[in-house]
């Protein structure tokens, strides 16, 4: 198989069609294959946060926020706390708070040049999932914010999200993986090794960086800078 190599800046990226050539290239050729929605799943898309939306977004201690820049490079990044740390405002807005991270802000930057997101609610132990999409905006209202504080910090800016859809995912993917069933966890020896990874990763010019390099600056991160 021939590959197209495009250099861009020193990186050297390959034509995604060059190595995938057998392509799915219409909706009709793909309804043809997979079928189409049936009538329950076609008609669950809601507007606004009912008050179903409401009490599962207030046990939810996690969700994936899905975000795009301006030229439609995509990232999905974790958010998690205490359940119903996400703050419904109305039945058309929420806010999630913007804790301590690594300030690259992926989210906070793609929302700003393209405010198209996507939101994924989960609770553990419910195979069901809540998926959420609108706009987002980075806020920094005090008023808000202020009531998002935990251990004394108060986050000086937060993620609002104008709700456009709303509506139930099925437990198909997690019934498939078994996510919550301890008895298919790995055990610690058998998880992957972050320092590890992290340390082969990470490239800084004239330094070298060693898993017990990382491996220390994690424990700092997690028990002093978690919020």
């Amino acid at each position: 198989m021939k590959l197209i190599v495009h250099r861009v800046g020193g990186d050297v990226n390959v034509s995604r069609h060059e190595i995938f050539t057998n392509l799915v290239s219409s909706e009709e050729e793909l309804r043809e294959m997979l079928g189409s929605p049936g009538k329950l799943a076609a008609h669950k898309t809601i507007r606004f946060l009912d008050e179903h939306c409401r009490n599962f977004i207030a046990k939810s201690p996690f969700l994936v926020i899905a975000t795009a820049d301006a030229g439609g490079s995509c990232d999905a990044s974790p958010r998690g706390d205490a359940p119903g740390f996400v703050h419904v405002v109305d039945e058309k807005h929420l806010v999630i708070p913007e804790r301590q991270g690594n300030r690259k802000f992926d989210s906070l930057l793609n929302i700003l040049a393209n405010p198209n997101v996507g939101l994924f609610f989960m609770i553990p132990g419910l195979g069901e999932t809540l998926r959420i999409n609108g706009r987002g905006y980075v806020i920094k209202d005090n008023g808000m914010l202020e009531g998002m504080t935990v251990q004394g910090k108060t986050p000086l800016v937060g993620i609002g999200i104008e709700v456009e859809e709303c509506y139930i995912h099925c437990a198909k993917a997690i019934k498939r993986s078994e996510l919550w069933q301890p008895s298919t966890w790995l055990t610690q020896m058998q998880l992957p090794s972050i320092p590890h990874m992290l340390a082969a990763h990470i490239q800084i010019p004239d330094e070298v960086i060693t898993p017990e390099d990382v491996e220390k600056s994690l424990e700092e991160s997690y028990t002093k800078r978690l919020y």
